[in-house]
């Protein structure tokens, strides 16, 4: 699962140019558009006024993988679909260059550069960068933003391209969590998915990350795949509490559209996820990892009840509204209300930033309704919940229907998702943003 799963671009606007160093910001206003230079993004100063005070974090994104799954719409490529167009030298190159640049441009005006508090090296699969790779990764983040005492360093792993000698040197290297890769223990559930490693890999990958001295590792699972069994997914959560892991996260099965599975859907070969199966294997998935001492935080996310530190920092910094710069074909970045995103193709990608410029595809400027939309739908999947404080009267009267539904709870000044109110969500932030008062 990529960190920035999840994170929004609901529009773009028009921008004037600005210039960081020897780098100019060039972006299209267009959403999803790559044409280079020619049109200018504006940082403005009120997006730079509190830079440090605020969470901030770095995302790299890696966009190579061995081959596609066929669930995966992230974007990432395969050597065969890049050919000679891009290797990882070229993209590593790209990426010095575009986090120089970010460094510089968050720095000026004398405010300071931040260090950054989390790192999070996703894809794709970084693993493939091997652990000199990803050590020069984070050298690269370290002698651009530097990193904060005691930082958060996390990278995603696929199994199959790990090794006891990897997960060592990437200690060494200053990576302090790993998350790998699991989805299932059942090899007919890991076809289906076009996952390429063996079932009982990630468990050994896990041991084998803990003994190199990580003391946070997560594993991820994907539920409710086509032939998956009630006993299929026991298996799966038997093996991760075997881990030992002190982090899971647990995703519902998405039929993205474009991908190789939802052809296959299409064309009736595989049923579609059924929503009724969804909420009971979820509901199985909490009651086995709770009564082994992992609690939810995040509606998808579990971790040790009696560390908070299990908890994933870079991702609450996304979900808390924090400020991030994403380095990366495709990598989304946001600071101060403003939101930015890089050219998706890594030629691309890498060519621009050795023209001298910065590789924005486009921007917009969130309004304060957009801002508020936002902390409602990411807050409300959170353990903490979401302070009644922010509502106006007609989203305070929702919620109090939400609550008389069994949805929701209020504690203190907060309203909290129940254990059914978790299921649904999604129906929790429409229901309270329809009751707005805001024209």
């Amino acid at each position: 699962m990529g960190a920035q799963r999840g994170v929004r671009v609901a529009r773009s606007a028009d921008g004037g140019r600005a210039v960081s160093g020897t780098l100019e910001l060039v972006s299209d206003t267009r959403t999803g558009s790559e044409l280079g230079a020619g049109h200018g993004f504006e940082l403005p100063a009120s997006a730079l006024d509190g830079v440090g005070s605020r969470p901030f974090g770095v995302y790299v994104h890696v966009p190579f993988c061995a081959t596609r799954c066929g669930y995966c719409d992230f974007n990432t490529y395969t050597a065969g679909e890049l050919g000679s167009a891009a290797s990882p030298e070229s993209w590593l190159e790209g990426l010095r260059r575009e986090l120089d640049a970010g460094a510089q441009l968050l720095g000026r005006d004398g405010g300071g550069t931040p260090a950054a508090e989390t790192v999070f090296v996703g894809g794709g699969t970084p693993s493939l960068l091997g652990a000199d790779g990803l050590a020069d990764v984070l050298d690269a983040v370290r002698t651009s933003f530097g990193l904060a005492p005691d930082a958060e360093v996390t990278t995603e792993s696929n199994p199959e391209s790990t090794s006891p000698e990897f997960f060592a040197r990437i200690r060494d290297a200053g990576y302090t969590r790993i998350s790998l890769g699991m989805q299932s223990t059942a090899s007919h559930v890991l076809a289906v998915l076009d996952r390429t490693h063996t079932p009982g890999r990630p468990v050994a990958a896990a041991r084998e990350a803990r003994e190199a001295g990580f003391g946070h590792v997560n594993l991820d699972l994907i539920y409710g795949t086509p032939g998956e069994t009630d006993a299929d997914l026991d298996a799966s959560l038997d093996a991760v509490l075997e881990a030992g892991v002190d982090h899971v996260s647990a995703y519902a099965l998405i039929v993205e559209d474009g991908t190789a599975l939802a052809r296959r859907v299409r064309r009736g070969e595989l049923p579609a996820p059924d929503d009724d199966v969804l909420a009971s294997r979820y509901e199985r998935i909490d009651r086995r990892l709770t009564a082994a001492g992992l609690t939810w935080y995040e509606v998808s996310n579990w971790a040790r009840a009696d560390d908070l530190s299990a908890r994933c920092g870079h991702n609450l910094g996304y979900w808390d509204g924090g400020d991030w710069w994403g380095a990366g074909p495709g990598a989304h970045s946001h600071v101060g209300g403003v939101r930015w995103w890089n050219l998706k193709h890594p030629a691309r990608y890498a060519g621009v930033l050795a023209d001298g410029q910065l590789p924005v595809a486009g921007s917009e400027e969130l309004t304060a309704d957009d801002i508020h939309t936002e902390s409602v739908m990411l807050t409300v999947r959170l353990r903490t919940g979401l302070p009644l404080s922010e509502l106006d009267a007609g989203e305070l009267a929702a919620a109090g229907t939400v609550v008389d539904d069994g949805l929701a709870a209020v504690s203190g000044d907060r309203l909290i998702l129940t254990d059914r109110g978790r299921l649904l969500a999604d129906g929790v932030v429409r229901t309270i943003l329809l009751g707005s008062d805001r024209e």
